[in-house]
C-alpha cells in the first residue's frame, strides 16, 4: 500500500483518471487489511470480554447461539461478581465455552444448554446439554482437541463426556495462581 501511494502521487498530475482508479483500488486493499486486523485482534482477546466482564460475555455468547431459529436455549450460571482473572483464563473460558456451544448446535440437537462456571481455588465451568450426547465411535474433532489444548496449556484440563440421562457434558478446570 506504501508503494501504491507514492504511485498515486505521481499519477495524480499526469493521469487523473489512472490515479483515481489506484486510489479506489487502495482503498479496498485498506478495508480489507482492517478487516483482516479487526479479526486477529478478536481471535485474540474478545472485546466482550473488556466491555462486559467474562460473565456478561458468556450470557452475550449464550443469546447469540440461542436466538438462531431452532437452536437450542442457552443458559448461563454465573456470579456477576466474579473475581479479577487473569487474562489467558477468561480468554481460554470464553473459546471453550464458544466451541462447546458451537459443538452443541451443530450435533447435540439438544432442547436446553447450560454454562455453569464457578471461580474458587480455581475456575471450574460445566457445559451440559439434553441432545443425542456424542457417538461411542465418534472421534475427536479439531474443535474438541483445541477445547483441551487450551485448557492443557494454562496446566488445567477438559473433559468431554456424554451423560447417563443423555446428552454432553464438557467440564473444565482451569488452576489460579496463587498470590
Amino acid at each position: 500500500m506504501n508503494v501504491q501511494t507514492g504511485t498515486l502521487r505521481r499519477l495524480i498530475p499526469r493521469d487523473p483518471a489512472a490515479a483515481d482508479a489506484l486510489a479506489v483500488e487502495l482503498r479496498d486493499e485498506l478495508r480489507g487489511a482492517i478487516a483482516d486486523i479487526r479479526r486477529l485482534v478478536y481471535d485474540l482477546r474478545p472485546p466482550a470480554l473488556d466491555d462486559l466482564g467474562l460473565a456478561g460475555a458468556l450470557r452475550r455468547l449464550a443469546e447469540r447461539y440461542g436466538s438462531e431459529g431452532e437452536q437450542p436455549r442457552v443458559l448461563v450460571e454465573a456470579s456477576e461478581d466474579l473475581p479479577n482473572l487473569p487474562a489467558a483464563v477468561e480468554v481460554a473460558v470464553y473459546r471453550i465455552a464458544q466451541e462447546a456451544l458451537t459443538n452443541v448446535v451443530r450435533h447435540s440437537r439438544a432442547k436446553t444448554c447450560v454454562v455453569r462456571l464457578v471461580v474458587n481455588e480455581d475456575v471450574a465451568m460445566e457445559i451440559l446439554d439434553d441432545g443425542v450426547g456424542i457417538a461411542a465411535e465418534r472421534s475427536a474433532g479439531v474443535g474438541l482437541s483445541s477445547m483441551r489444548e487450551r485448557a492443557a496449556e494454562l496446566g488445567g484440563s477438559c473433559v468431554v463426556e456424554s451423560t447417563p440421562e443423555s446428552g454432553a457434558r464438557v467440564l473444565v478446570r482451569l488452576p489460579l495462581a496463587k498470590e
